[in-house]
Formats: C-alpha cells, structure tokens, sequence
C-alpha cells in the first residue's frame, strides 16, 4: 500500500475540491481514503500501487488546476491499539 500527497493550487470552494477527488478516483480505480483540502492546497489517498507523478499532473491539470508536486510513499495500515 501507498500514500500519495498531490499538491494542487487554485481550488476556492467544496465544489473545487468535490471535482479533484472525482478526478482521482476516475484516475487511480484503486484510490481509498480520498482527502482533498483547499486549505491546505493537497489530496491524498492510498492506494495498491505506486502512483506515477505524470499521471497525477495530467489528472489535476486536465480538471482545471495546477499541479505542484507529488510524492507517493510506502504506507502501513495502523491497528487498532497502536
């Protein structure tokens, strides 16, 4: 399993960030724990494989964003009493 961090720039309301997890999900067919924030200008989610960056970047850029980075790491599911 893996956790990715996209950071994407010009999001401005709930709707914006309903569009990118949309996008993601379409994008990345094994994507869970979609998180999107406009605040803090990222989406992350785990997924099965590793995410290849041009993916991300085409994803967010053909939603109407900019894409600023993503970093896709190594993620343990924590149990129930750690």
């Amino acid at each position: 399993m893996y956790k990715t961090t996209v950071k994407i720039d010009g999001m401005m309301c709930g709707m914006c960030e309903a569009h990118v997890c949309d996008a993601i999900r379409k994008a990345v067919p094994s994507a869970k724990k979609v998180k999107v924030s406009k605040a803090k200008k990222e989406a992350t989610f785990i997924s099965d494989e590793q995410i290849d960056s041009d993916l991300m970047e085409k994803t967010i850029k053909d939603t109407g964003y900019d894409f600023l980075g993503c970093v896709s790491e190594p993620y343990k599911k924590k149990g129930l009493f750690v």
